[in-house]
């Protein structure tokens, strides 16, 4: 098969980090000063943008496709940018299991006390994916 189109390394697995936080939050700050524009501008006209909706083949607990290649073994079980377009406006990551087995958490704080990155959080996750 063709390298273009089925690439032997994939670079789709990016670990979720401060920085993702903030770039998805600054999304999100964007897209309400879009949705602002629109509506002062396009207050009679009710014209809707095409809504994405969530890809099936990414849906949680559904196995990773074969097309996204293999996880590197160091991120097995860790939290994820999520490579769903879908997603790429609200606040989660993706942690997949040995089995490629998908789970989607939120990144708000959790009981209001655990973030995203706190170690208590991150290990009940680890428990939890665990296969």
């Amino acid at each position: 098969m063709d390298p273009l189109f089925w690439p032997s390394e994939t670079t789709s697995f990016r670990r979720f980090t401060p920085e993702s936080l903030a770039a998805i939050e600054e999304r999100i700050a964007n897209k309400k000063k879009e949705q602002v524009k629109v509506k002062g501008k396009n207050k009679d006209q009710g014209v809707e943008k095409d809504k994405l909706t969530p890809q099936l083949d990414l849906k949680i607990c559904k196995k990773l496709p074969s097309l996204y290649g293999d996880i590197p073994a160091d991120l097995v079980g860790e939290p994820l940018e999520d490579f769903d377009p879908y997603y790429s406006d609200h606040k989660t990551f993706m942690v997949i299991n040995k089995r490629r087995t998908i789970f989607r958490f939120t990144a708000t704080p959790a009981l209001f006390i655990f973030g995203p990155f706190n170690p208590v959080r991150k290990t009940a996750i680890k428990i939890l994916v665990h296969s």
